[in-house]
């Protein structure tokens, strides 16, 4: 990977970005390219093994440190555009890296923003240091994007304590994870207002991995089960049916690094097809000559910027502390996997045969950027989420 590539250097001295943004990306990037003799075995281990070890090296390396707001070094910075750098970098050089570090950060994040102090103290620090695995524990397989639907149910018992009973479905790290943020049905109020978020460590009696599932792009991935799971009352995370704005607030913030984490995937499969057409020989020249190929190449390099644009604008808006930034986030996250995805399968068509031979480049970016479009809010589902928020702004605009 040449580190030079998975940024662009005129979109990093926008006023979007401050010098400590500005040394991140150039700190991500040198480490990336440092490590990829491991990129290389990861991709030949164990999803569960290779989640472990890189969240771990992350940790090690100081890349989590951020997860542990009292104890994280003063120049290192925590915000969503910080996110974002740290995770478009992270997919240009390899998508299990990116995948470790956004599921921890996904799963610390509710912890960070409402847990309390002691909940903090007991498992930031270890999250931080890799040694705690995250897991955030919300989709059902009759809830998706639709999170009034949650089902698990969440029963006060006459002490104080809390019993689940349910399911989740599609978690992400649940095979690995040491510590679950579940959002369950508690009751306190019809759809939306009856849910609660709670901090499940896996070692709770009743909590289980119920399924490991095996995705397009290998990784640890499965259903889990609770049977008559017991929790005390400070396992709540937040307030009694709350869980909904715990999950909401956090899924609008990290739709906005899957962005990010698009457009790394995109530049990459962007860079590959330039150096590939301009070394390929055809028609007494190379591919590169042929104005069809020269109008792709073009046409990936206007999605990318756009993307990249919108990306850093919404994690901007999210960092300045704008309440309405929930539209940006949804227009950045759409534009940006949409656009990732027809690069890349713009990148495989350019490389022909050689794109569809597995583990080649091409071959990896198509499995990995798939899936994009559905975490954090589908595509259509965003869609609708914009159009709602372009009425609701042209009433206030109109009152």
């Amino acid at each position: 990977m040449d580190t030079i590539t998975s940024f662009d250097p005129e979109l990093l001295g926008l006023p979007f970005y401050d010098d400590g943004h500005r040394r991140l990306a150039r700190e991500i990037g040198v480490w990336c390219d440092s490590y990829r003799a491991l990129w290389d075995t990861v991709r030949r281990t164990d999803p569960d093994e290779a989640g472990r070890r890189l969240v771990g090296v992350l940790g090690e390396d100081g890349w989590l440190a951020g997860l542990d707001p009292a104890a994280a070094p003063s120049g290192l910075p925590g915000d969503v555009r910080a996110l974002c750098l740290a995770r478009e970098a992270l997919a240009y050089a390899e998508d299990l890296a990116d995948f470790a570090y956004s599921i921890q950060s996904l799963a610390a994040t509710p912890v960070i923003r409402h847990g309390t102090p002691e909940q903090q103290k007991r498992f930031l620090p270890a999250m931080a240091d890799g040694s705690l695995i995250g897991a955030f524990a919300v989709s059902e397989r009759e809830a998706g994007s639709d999170l009034a639907a949650v089902a698990l149910a969440a029963r006060r018992t006459g002490g104080g304590d809390w019993v689940l009973d349910g399911h989740k479905a599609w978690i992400a790290h649940a095979t690995i994870a040491g510590l679950y943020v579940v959002i369950a049905r508690s009751g306190e109020g019809p759809g939306p207002l009856g849910l609660t978020a709670f901090l499940v460590p896996a070692d709770t009696p009743g909590v289980s991995v119920g399924q490991k599932l095996d995705a397009v792009a290998p990784r640890s991935f499965g259903h889990l089960v609770f049977e008559h799971c017991r929790l005390p009352a400070d396992a709540v995370l937040g307030r009694p049916g709350r869980g909904f704005v715990v999950a909401v607030e956090l899924l609008e913030r990290f739709r906005i690094t899957v962005g990010a984490a698009a457009t790394g995937f995109g530049r990459r499969a962007a860079d590959a097809a330039l150096a590939h057409t301009r070394g390929r020989r055809a028609y007494g020249g190379t591919l590169y000559d042929l104005q069809l190929v020269k109008a792709r190449l073009a046409d990936m390099e206007i999605g990318l910027n756009a993307a990249a644009l919108l990306v850093a604008r919404a994690a901007w808006e999210c960092d300045r502390g704008n309440p309405g930034f929930g539209r940006h986030a949804g227009i950045a996250k759409v534009h940006a996997t949409e656009t990732a995805q027809r690069v890349v399968d713009d990148a495989v068509q350019l490389f022909g045969a050689a794109g569809v031979v597995k583990d080649g480049v091409p071959e990896r970016l198509y499995r990995q950027i798939r899936s994009l479009r559905i975490y954090e809010g589908a595509s259509d589902v965003l869609r609708l989420a914009v159009a709602d928020a372009l009425d609701n702004r042209r009433a206030a605009l109109a009152g």
